[in-house]
């Protein structure tokens, strides 16, 4: 997960919010309450400003003038709720994206995870797998990749279908190569993929110390014990309570001394938490547990 997607969707005036924003209000959280009783997704503590622009960009995709009209399809149609579904996961993301970060994954966060006989990551938020496979990739050029478990997880099960696939489009693999070498890769990058009229398979071997799974930052709980979790730009999405209720799931997921990394714009500083990890890097975000 990464930058806000700008859909497709023509920008459309938003009636309901400039006639009475008290009654657009209502219908957002009449909505949001109907999609987590309806289906179990819960949206409510998402951030309202990009939250309330996907569901007008839906309605209107729709066909729909009104987000009280955009609940009933929900509620009837799941192709509807999927459709949004699709919309409200944020799913801009690139393989060895920020590439300052692998550098220091790998000089401050690679050796600590040598001295351990196998090790547990998470990948939260994992979108449609670019972050994934880079991790599998580093992992592997620091010869860790053989014993250790990758947890990749997103709620929605439509962008994990592509992660398993592993297969992007052939045009991206010039940028990609450019990330790759500035993110310390020491192959060529081609070496990781065979490519196929227009799109690049990356080597199934890549798979093997993978495991996909949809997973609910807002409302599951912790299910393993990790020694790093990966969590980049997906916070910023959420409101303040959302965010702490995340931090507090990674904290119990951690074991002591197990690393945090976030996105550039993500921080532990105002969280309940900050006081039980040391930063291991600030400008890439990478913390490690302490207490």
């Amino acid at each position: 997960m990464a930058l806000p997607l700008e859909e497709s969707v023509p920008h459309a005036p938003e009636p309901s919010a400039a006639e009475d924003p008290e009654l657009e209000q209502l219908e957002i959280e009449l909505l949001l309450e109907a999609v987590y009783r309806r289906y179990g997704f819960d949206f409510r503590q998402y951030a309202q400003a990009s939250l309330k622009r996907r569901l007008w960009r839906r309605a209107y995709a729709e066909g729909l003038t009104t987000l009280t009209e955009l609940q009933a399809r929900l509620l009837h149609d799941p192709r509807c709720m999927e459709r949004l579904l699709l919309d409200l996961s944020i799913n801009v993301t690139a393989m060895f994206r920020d590439p300052s970060f692998y550098v220091a994954f790998r000089e401050k966060v690679v050796p600590a995870l040598h001295t351990y006989p196998f090790t547990r990551i998470w990948c939260a938020g994992c979108s449609t797998g670019e972050e994934v496979y880079s991790l599998a990739i580093v992992l592997d050029e620091e010869g860790l990749y053989d014993r250790t478990r990758i947890y990749a997880t997103d709620i929605n099960e439509n962008v994990l279908a592509t992660a398993r696939a592993g297969v992007f489009p052939l045009a991206k693999m010039q940028q990609y190569t450019q990330n790759y070498i500035r993110g310390g890769g020491k192959r060529d990058f081609s070496h990781y993929y065979v490519a196929a009229y227009d799109a690049a398979q990356f080597s199934r071997s890549l798979l093997d110390n993978i495991v996909f799974a949809q997973h609910n930052l807002a409302m599951d709980r912790a299910f393993n014990e990790f020694n790093a979790i990966l969590c980049r730009n997906v916070m910023i999405y959420f409101d303040k309570a959302l965010q702490n209720r995340v931090h507090g799931l990674f904290y119990e997921s951690l074991e002591m001394f197990g690393v945090l990394a976030l996105g550039h714009k993500e921080s532990l500083s105002f969280s309940p938490f900050a006081t039980k990890y040391e930063t291991l890097d600030e400008p890439e975000r990478i913390y490690r547990k302490t207490a």
